[in-house]
């Protein structure tokens, strides 16, 4: 079958002249200064911003693994992206701090704060942070939409995964190395509604298919949009204490996704990526006052809520076509023999309904929409690594080098890793769980840097010997973790010694071991601050809540309005409705 025909390529060659075309004028005005390459010149609008945030997250991981998690287990990942509210967080709380200290980084804005040290211990981890995750997961998720849409490519002996992989990574350093902040900015807001109309033609035309919304609830069964089931894995059931499986010990806490941990440990990470990771901020910071940051912000949280329905709902609508047999070629590569879909290949639902459920023309749409997602998440990456390292390193080792020099450095940063996504290739080829993969690392590396963050502005008190003792103390813990999750992952055969530390370790699940983090972290930051001299409160005034002066508070007044009040609510109301709606 030919996925993509004439018509189809025409669309994706007219979207990449239009991308081609934003990026050439966003860079109309040069970026001679740091301020321009790495902020945008602190120009950017509340759209720009909120789009760009938006396209910036919705990338690999929900391509590829949120629609994938969609087909295996219904509505369940939805509690991640229901997380919109972390972003009126960002706007209400943590905007007028960061504006207020006209950073660049937030490893610079722990610098302020706390000490120089804490800022380059952030600047380190979330640069391997950015490896692990972004980057990695991003390079994975562009080879397997090629794999689905053009299964038969091959060129010089490189397979479908390897073109695409490649292709991705290469076209989006290009724009993201020469055009900076501004060019990602502004083709991320285009992309982002490419991404938003092609993704919704997939959720629209595939419950046609299924023939309508009743049908796909009858076909695929309540549970699959229930947001409250816990995740329970195939033959084990909920307990706090070792169950037998297959002749073997296996250590539960419950289930995969439990209540608990949603409640508890998912918004430790929802604050910290969408309140604190450099990744999402930098966009904010590239406002020119807090209005338009706090805009910005309060936008991204309503685009946030498009993913339940443009990506979870469609990999049940992929899973349901496939379970009924209403479309073959989907029950062929997704059901397995013993009647229930093959989880590995559920990664490739969304690719599969762009190839087999939209006609002509409307496919190079979705598949230029597809390209939006990825190219934007990792120009978002490839940013946010070239200023962190430009900025929080570089800059620290030759704080007089001239503008232009650090543009130059921030540019050659990109280009370093363009080229360690092209090494990440073979590593991550036979990648499985994206969207587990990507929840996990995020889990141990989240909570230290959520706990400096918001202690340290909520309690004046807290102090640079406080942070850099949590933030030791939390990154050892969850790098502990991977380092004992990482053998078991790469070997079948490999398991540790049944009923020793670290095959207990290695089984609690991720979200309690995240909580373990967390309040380890935080205690262990109270606890040191007491223990050591005040910090001086005159050079932490206005980062803070304890610091902050009456001025301040006149100022963030005068930033916002009834209407900027009405839409924060307006978006919690729809947070309420769809956990309500999608109870079973």
């Amino acid at each position: 079958m030919q996925l993509l025909e004439t018509l189809d390529w025409l669309v994706i060659g007219i979207y990449f002249l239009l991308v081609a075309g934003i990026a050439i004028w966003s860079m109309r005005k040069k970026n001679d200064s740091a301020q321009d390459y790495f902020l945008a010149g602190k120009s950017l609008g509340w759209f720009v911003i909120g789009a760009s945030i938006f396209a910036s997250n919705i990338g690999s991981e929900h391509l590829v693994g949120l629609a994938g998690s969609g087909a295996t287990d219904g509505v369940a990942m939805a509690h991640y992206e229901l997380h919109a509210w972390c972003l009126l967080i960002l706007a209400w709380v943590l905007v007028p701090f960061y504006m207020r200290s006209k950073v660049f980084t937030m490893p610079e804005f722990l610098e302020r704060r706390f000490s120089p040290r804490a800022r380059t211990v952030l600047s380190a981890i979330s640069l391997v942070a950015y490896v692990l995750t972004k980057l990695a997961v991003g390079v994975y998720a562009g080879g397997m939409v090629f794999t689905g849409l053009l299964p038969e490519v091959s060129f010089l002996g490189f397979d479908s995964f390897w073109v695409g992989s490649v292709l991705i990574i290469i076209l989006t350093g290009l724009y993201t190395v020469v055009g900076g902040m501004k060019a990602v900015a502004y083709t991320e807001a285009f992309q982002t509604v490419v991404l938003i109309i092609g993704s919704a033609l997939v959720t629209i035309l595939g419950l046609q298919a299924m023939g309508g919304w009743s049908a796909l609830r009858e076909t695929v069964g309540d549970e699959m949009f229930n947001l409250w089931k816990p995740l329970v894995p195939d033959g084990i059931e909920g307990t706090w204490s070792p169950v037998k499986e297959t002749d073997k010990m296996a250590w539960y806490f419950n289930d995969n996704y439990p209540w608990i941990g949603m409640l508890l440990c998912a918004p430790i990470i929802g604050l910290w990526y969408w309140t604190t990771d450099q990744y999402i901020v930098q966009r904010v910071l590239g406002a020119p006052n807090e209005t338009e940051a706090r805009r910005g912000s309060i936008a991204a949280a309503f685009f946030k809520l498009f993913p339940v329905f443009i990506f979870i709902i469609p990999g049940i609508i992929c899973y349901g076509l496939a379970a009924s047999g209403k479309l073959p070629v989907l029950t062929e590569q997704l059901i397995g023999a013993d009647g229930k879909i093959i989880r590995d290949q559920a990664q490739q639902a969304f690719p599969l309904m762009v190839a087999h459920v939209l006609p002509v023309g409307i496919r190079g749409i979705v598949v230029a929409g597809l390209l939006a997602a990825l190219m934007s998440s990792l120009a978002g990456a490839f940013n946010a690594s070239s200023t962190l390292f430009t900025i929080d390193f570089y800059s620290k080792l030759r704080p007089n080098v001239p503008q232009e020099k650090l543009v130059w450095v921030g540019r050659t940063a990109t280009v370093v890793m363009i080229v360690i996504g092209l090494l990440w290739i073979p590593v991550i080829r036979g990648g499985k769980g994206l969207y587990d993969y990507l929840q996990g690392v995020q889990a141990y590396l989240a909570p230290p840097i959520a706990v400096v963050f918001f202690a340290g502005i909520f309690h004046k008190r807290l102090n640079a010997q406080g942070c850099l003792a949590a933030l030791y103390t939390g990154f050892f813990l969850g790098l502990l973790r991977l380092a004992i999750d990482t053998p078991v992952k790469l070997s079948d055969g490999f398991a540790y010694a049944e009923g020793s530390f670290f095959w207990i370790l290695n089984n609690i699940f991720f979200q309690y071991y995240s909580l373990i983090i967390f309040l380890m972290s935080l205690a262990v930051m109270f606890i040191v601050s007491y223990a050591t001299a005040a910090p001086s409160y005159e050079k932490i005034a206005g980062l803070t809540f304890g610091t902050i002066t009456d001025e301040h508070r006149r100022e963030t007044r005068s930033s916002w309005n009834q209407w900027d009040v009405i839409s924060s609510i307006g978006i919690v109301v729809l947070i309420i409705a769809a956990y309500v709606y999608f109870s079973g």
